[in-house]
């Protein structure tokens, strides 16, 4: 049976522990990152579940931390749902091919950290996804399928994957536009996968809160492309370490909604930079799903049947109090 992991600070100390209801069974080692705990950490969290533990806190009185730590590739999957391509100005179909990016590692956060909105962004956005991680190293071709793939993904995060639109789209700087620090919340619980879990990643609810009111709701049976072929892709490519990130793409529901004609006029290298923005802004700032400051992001991803569960984020948005292009 998968179990329920935490990273966390209590009295200026971080800690690795396990959920059981409301409270963490503390592991008594330390581990510095995410690829230690899963090299040394996940045997003692195994038995911490089985035989329990005097040595608890509860989940109110620590801080809990990103489960993904520094250093870590986090690679991301761009339009793998339909309904999030239709609002991007893209055909809704399955494409051709799979649309990778990378976002910069110092973006990761806790499940309740603020996140800060930089002084020149109006066009800030969220997105909701489901989060692999890489459970053993990958260095060459490998296939893998669904009747393996536990032996590549030691477990499963939400992640929310902040964007900034004007950035990512006009400058076509989705690094830059995905990556300023505070616009990876992670967690809170990192769910380690067991053999028999993995048909529930095909199964799982993924819903995202803005003030309370939903706008996103999907199913991650709707991924166009899926965990096992994206991985197998990836493995063609690029070398992937245990304690790495791949999040698999936000479904519909986000700020951005631009038809394929602006689209076309945004991305057109033949359009001056400042028309591209005059355009871009003016085209999306007064459809009143942006985020602003004071804004509260609330996200949840759980399987249909209760048995996975990644928890609950709840994030602020708060202005930066710094210049920052």
């Amino acid at each position: 049976m998968g179990l329920q992991v935490v990273r966390f600070k209590k009295e200026n100390k971080e800690k690795w522990g396990v959920v059981e209801g409301d409270k963490i069974l503390a592991l008594k080692e330390s581990y510095r990152t995410l690829a230690d705990f899963l090299e040394k950490g996940v045997e003692e969290a195994r038995e911490l579940k089985a035989q329990g533990t005097d040595e608890s806190v509860s989940l109110n009185d620590v801080i809990l931390l990103s489960p993904v730590t520094k250093p870590a590739r986090i690679v991301c999957q761009g339009a793998n749902y339909s309904s999030h391509r239709a609002e991007a100005g893209l055909e809704a179909t399955r494409p051709p091919y799979n649309m990778f990016f990378s976002k910069a590692d110092s973006s990761l956060c806790g499940a309740y950290t603020e996140i800060v909105r930089p002084s020149h962004v109006q066009l800030l956005d969220y997105e909701i996804e489901l989060g692999l991680i890489i459970g053993t190293e990958i260095s060459n071709t490998v296939e893998i399928t669904d009747e393996n793939l536990h032996e590549y993904v030691a477990g499963l995060v939400m992640f929310d994957d902040v964007s900034a639109r004007e950035t990512q789209l006009t400058q076509g700087q989705w690094l830059k536009g995905k990556s300023y620090r505070t616009f990876g919340p992670t967690g809170p619980f990192l769910y380690l996968l067991d053999k028999d879990d993995v048909p529930l990643i095909h199964d799982l609810e993924l819903n995202l809160w803005v003030n309370d009111e939903l706008r996103q709701s999907a199913n991650t049976s709707q991924l166009l492309y899926k965990p096992a072929e994206t991985l197998t892709e990836l493995s063609e490519i690029m070398d992937l370490s245990k304690g790495d990130l791949v999040i698999t793409g936000t479904t519909g529901g986000v700020a951005l909604n631009i038809t394929s004609e602006v689209l076309g006029q945004v991305l057109s290298p033949t359009v001056a930079y400042a028309e591209k923005c005059d355009l871009l802004v003016s085209n999306q700032i007064n459809n009143g799903k942006y985020l602003k400051d004071g804004d509260v992001i609330r996200c949840q991803i759980r399987s249909t049947d209760g048995k996975i569960d990644l928890g609950e984020q709840i994030n602020k948005v708060v202005p930066s109090k710094v210049a920052i292009s």
